[in-house]
């Protein structure tokens, strides 16, 4: 008689068992990833708009404009003087309006108030508030303000502040 190879049943059960111990503690990380991507997304868009407000600046101190404080704005022109883009400055920096962020950056914003439609177009959702915007991803859940970048324009004595809230992504 030949002798038989191959696994015993007992062989596969404990390989079984070691798979499913691999996969339940594996599992969690994996099921967490759309949460980090938008944690990440976060921190994208917190760096978009910090690099936009370097070169607002810039624009601005070219301009002679880096220290004008009108509460409205001051117009600073950041295209070429054949295609001008006007967006409005307080001290330098970009003022917290959707409009200015959309015109300053490669970014496809809608407001709070907009439309389902208009917000389903939008890659990021805009809430104005006197002088601070918060910003938060279309489709994240943002029901407890967890998922969110929250900009401070510029005032006398500050610089923009930028505040990630990456909590409940």
């Amino acid at each position: 008689m030949q002798k038989q190879n191959g696994f015993t049943l007992i062989e596969l059960v404990v390989v079984i068992i070691i798979l499913g111990i691999l996969a339940v503690t594996a599992a969690p990380k994996f099921i967490n990833l759309q949460s980090d991507a938008r944690a990440s997304a976060l921190q994208g868009v917190k760096g978009a708009i910090q690099g936009a407000n370097g070169l607002v600046f810039a624009k601005a101190a070219l301009a002679g404009d880096e220290r004008a404080s009108a509460a409205a704005g001051t117009d600073v022109n950041i295209g070429t003087d054949a295609a001008p883009i006007n967006v409005k400055t307080i001290y330098g920096y970009l003022i917290a309006k959707e409009a200015d962020f959309s015109k300053a950056m490669d970014v496809n914003f809608a407001l709070s108030t907009a439309t389902d439609a208009e917000k389903a177009a939008a890659d990021w959702i805009i809430e104005e508030s006197g002088t601070s915007a918060i910003i938060h991803q279309v489709g994240a859940p943002n029901d407890s303000n967890t998922c969110q970048v929250t900009y401070e324009q510029a005032d006398a004595s500050n610089v923009p502040t930028y505040t990630i809230v990456d909590t409940g992504c």
